[in-house]
């Protein structure tokens, strides 16, 4: 709107004002919302007994409309001479006591403590430029003529600079503060002003409180939220901030290559409830006519999904639901939801704030789901690594209904570092049991139902150990055929292993377990990670399968320069901790040629050298595959679907076209040595399928 200033000081000068209501003539300007709009806010701080001075009154309506529902004792300033004539003969005759004069809020003719409430609308705003001196006086002569128990109501923007200068204000003086957040301003005439509407109120006290009574509310009546610190409630105004210009631009148009997000917190303790992400349908998309708007409940514990975790996930699975506009709402750790319709009841008013533009208002909005159901998780235990920050350790029901453990970094947008499947082998007992009872009555068996760890029967659960979650892992586990593990030739033959990272301990654990005359050295930089493993993973060290405490850099340095260690396997599967790279496993240094040549001379004749390639930055990983290939001539690839990972497994052996026949027959070979040496030393079975994963190999 031209008549808008254009610049922060200019909403502080008389000047401006005056060409301001000049040009604008006798119709009223309602900043931030006429009197419909501040009523239950002002009805609730200012009673119509009050003596009011109303700071900057322009030519607005407000006091007009309180005189008209009993509030008589207005008194309205304005610096602006042409304003306050125009009110003045407006309101002579029909409103005879409503007075309107020509006053500088900053240095007013009125007595020390002569008015019970001061009521600004946008005059702070106005007057608050960067220096913010004008409107420190103005706020020092509103303490001047309020009285004990009086308040000082502010309609505001709540721009950072202007609500800073004002609560420290008030708070250095020792009044009580509290700020309301009403919502979206309603202007038809600039539809542009996305920013919600917050009104300041501050209470003057006889003696200054001794701690700072600071509150924040939502809406109207919403109860107050005490909070320590200005800058708590800064933070809290930034993000009402943020969420009303994404409100705004989702109601203005649709985005495809745009995914927002943003957090909703559990009110009376601030704390993440729920997070929701905003997928639009690309342009030319076939969408069904009724089909505007969804919103998909993540189930509980599955938040890192690929489907729910990559916006390339969100974005098929927005494909496959076909609206116009699907938010994605995944449930926070360490809260309690009841069951779908209440957590449908509990975002019903904030997501539908969230629906494209165009859609009809009586609308349906279907609630997506797997199966109906919200998913099941449980946090067995958490913790702070000095290293990687805040963890968690929790099981969670997968999409094929069997039970996982996790260990999840918070700091890293929920990274699932490591991942076992759980079983209750009393339980397993007792159904093999049954079925054998069952087969000798000849009658067919029901399916178990699904339960909960809190349902099973007989005991606590226990980490599969022959069950590998992490396909990289799998395919690691297969590069052993390149080593001829289990064939005659290599009979007896122990297997050295040096393996960097330790994660939850699966991989190593199972190579100890299960691979004939395997012998594993782990390196793990997190002592935190080791005491994870051992506590909540099955972890086991012993003889065969070690543990150093240390940086895997340093460690290959150290070995390499003292000599007389060579090993069959090395294995790289740690991840960098630095977010900004494009390659979060290994950390550059890792794939560094010096680095690559130290690690090819511990290798064995027979080496191979394996690395979990994590990088999405596609120049950045051509770059380490030719410093790879320069090392090893020999390097096999194999893609993991749905993920970014490539686990590249590396030899000193000849460069090849394609894989050779004999890999395959060296497979076979392996899955029946992994087979039989569980029987001997193990509880539980290998499931892995080696030929499977071989058959995908490709000449990197």
């Amino acid at each position: 709107m031209s008549l808008l200033p254009r610049t922060a000081e200019e909403f502080s000068s008389a000047e401006y004002w005056e060409r301001f209501f000049k040009k604008r003539g006798e119709k009223a300007f309602e900043w931030y919302g006429d009197y419909n709009k501040l009523c239950g806010m002002l009805h609730k701080y200012i009673k119509p007994r009050d003596k009011v001075l109303v700071v900057g009154c322009g030519n607005s309506e407000l006091s007009e409309q309180l005189y008209d529902v009993g509030y008589r004792h207005l008194t309205n300033i304005d610096i602006s001479e042409t304003v306050v004539n125009h009110m003045n003969q407006k309101n002579a005759k029909q409103r005879p006591d409503l007075t309107f004069q020509t006053v500088d809020a900053t240095q007013t003719p009125y007595e020390d403590g002569s008015y019970q409430a001061v009521l600004d609308k946008g005059t702070l705003d106005a007057m608050a430029s960067q220096e913010g001196a004008l409107a420190g006086r103005m706020l020092a002569e509103v303490g001047r003529v309020l009285g004990i128990g009086g308040r000082y109501v502010c309609v505001t923007l709540a721009q950072e600079s202007v609500i800073k200068l004002a609560v420290e204000h008030f708070i250095q003086v020792g009044w009580a503060v509290r700020l309301h957040c009403l919502g979206d301003p309603e202007s038809q005439e600039d539809s542009s002003f996305a920013l919600p509407v917050f009104v300041l109120v501050c209470t003057k006290f006889r003696q200054p409180m001794p701690m700072p009574i600071l509150e924040m509310c939502q809406g109207e009546d919403g109860i107050p939220v005490r909070l320590p610190m200005v800058a708590d409630l800064l933070s809290v105004v930034r993000e009402r901030q943020a969420y009303a210009m994404l409100r705004q631009r989702l109601r203005t148009g649709t985005d495809a290559t745009s995914t927002p997000s943003l957090t909703l917190c559990h009110a009376p303790t601030g704390r993440p409830r729920y997070t929701l992400t905003v997928q639009d349908c690309p342009p030319g998309a076939k969408v069904p006519r009724a089909n505007h708007f969804a919103i998909f409940i993540v189930p509980q514990g599955r938040e890192t999904d690929w489907l729910y975790g990559l916006a390339e996930g969100r974005g098929q699975l927005a494909a496959s639901a076909n609206f116009r506009r699907l938010v994605v709402v995944a449930m926070h750790r360490e809260q309690e939801y009841t069951d779908m319709q209440a957590v449908q009841s509990e975002l019903s008013p904030m997501v539908m704030e969230l629906a494209p533009p165009g859609m009809p208002a009586n609308q349906k909005v279907p609630f997506l789901s797997v199966g109906g159901e919200l998913g099941w998780r449980e946090v067995v235990s958490h913790g702070t690594s000095d290293l990687s920050g805040q963890y968690s350790v929790e099981d969670v029901r997968g999409e094929d209904g069997q039970l996982y453990r996790r260990l999840v970094f918070l700091g890293n947008d929920g990274l699932v570092q490591s991942e076992s499947r759980l079983t209750n082998p009393a339980a397993a007992a007792a159904s093999s049991q049954k079925n054998k009872k069952s087969r000798r009555k000849a009658k067919p068996s029901a399916p178990l139902p699904m339960t909960t760890p809190s349902q099973t029967p007989g005991g606590a659960l226990e980490v599969d150990k022959g069950y590998l979650c992490c396909a990289h892992h799998r395919v690691m586990v297969a590069g052993l055929a390149m080593l001829g593990v289990g064939t005659d030739h290599n009979k007896d033959v122990p297997v050295s292993v040096l393996l960097v990272g330790l994660g939850g301990g699966g991989l190593p654990q199972f190579l100890r377990d299960f691979v004939p005359g395997a012998r594993v050295e782990v390196v793990e930089l997190d002592p935190a990670v080791l005491e994870v493993a051992q506590g909540w993973f099955g972890f086991t060290p012993d003889d065969r399968l070690t543990v150093t405490l240390g940086d895997g850099l340093e460690h290959i340095n150290n070995i390499e320069r003292e000599g007389g260690h060579q090993y069959d396997v090395i294995m790289f599967d740690v991840d960098s901790k630095d977010p900004s790279l494009g390659m979060s496993c290994p950390p550059p240094a890792f794939v560094e040629t010096a680095f690559l040549e130290r690690v090819g001379n511990l290798l064995t004749s027979r080496g191979v050298f394996m690395l979990n390639l994590v990088c999405r930055d596609s120049a950045l990983k051509k770059s380490v595959l030719g410093r790879v290939r320069g090392v090893f001539p020999r390097v096999l690839s194999r893609g993991i679907e749905g993920e970014v990972n490539e686990v590249l497994l590396c030899s000193r052996g000849t460069r090849e076209t394609g894989v050779p026949p004999s890999l395959l027959k060296a497979g076979k070979t392996l899955q029946v040595a992994l087979g039989m040496n569980s029987s001997r030393t193990a509880t539980c079975i290998p499931q892995i399928d080696i030929t499977e994963l071989l058959e995908d190999l490709n000449v990197a």
